[in-house]
């Protein structure tokens, strides 16, 4: 059986792996961030211009990470608005992602689409959460003296 690698890289995420366990080769995992950027771009820009569902209304995709068998593709994303009902934007993306999936068809030259799950992206919401935290723990810096 092939050798186990740590469960975690560099960047705090879990390292791909293929079914048997053993590491995904490096160019793998720059293809498939390659691929992400791309499909952040595309599918921003068809969010934009061609998704017409009122329940979507303007997001922003923070990030794509997309599977190494290029199966699925977790699409990250954030309302403009903290007050925005994301609950209610994620289902007009999850109708829409059909459609989505079937614009970047057209546009990407590649073999296979992955399907598309629209999640919430937190970190913003996380970090903000950490430097109140932060604030409220360390004392303030007194910027006049040296």
């Amino acid at each position: 059986m092939p050798e186990r690698l740590p469960e975690a890289s560099w960047d705090g995420l879990p390292l791909p792996h293929s079914p048997c366990g053993c590491r995904i080769p490096v160019m793998t995992r720059y293809r498939n961030a390659r691929l992400g950027e791309q499909f952040k771009r595309e599918i921003s820009d068809i969010l934009a211009r061609k998704v017409r569902d009122p329940r979507v209304g303007q997001v922003l995709v923070t990030q794509v990470r997309v599977t190494a068998d290029l199966w699925l593709a977790r699409v990250f994303v954030r309302g403009p608005d903290p007050s925005q009902d994301m609950e209610e934007t994620l289902a007009g993306l999850a109708a829409a992602a059909p459609f989505v999936r079937t614009e970047l068809a057209k546009v990407l030259h590649i073999r296979r689409i992955p399907e598309l799950r629209f999640l919430h992206d937190t970190t913003l919401d996380s970090a903000q959460r950490i430097e109140a935290l932060l604030r409220e723990v360390l004392p303030p810096d007194d910027e006049g003296e040296t």
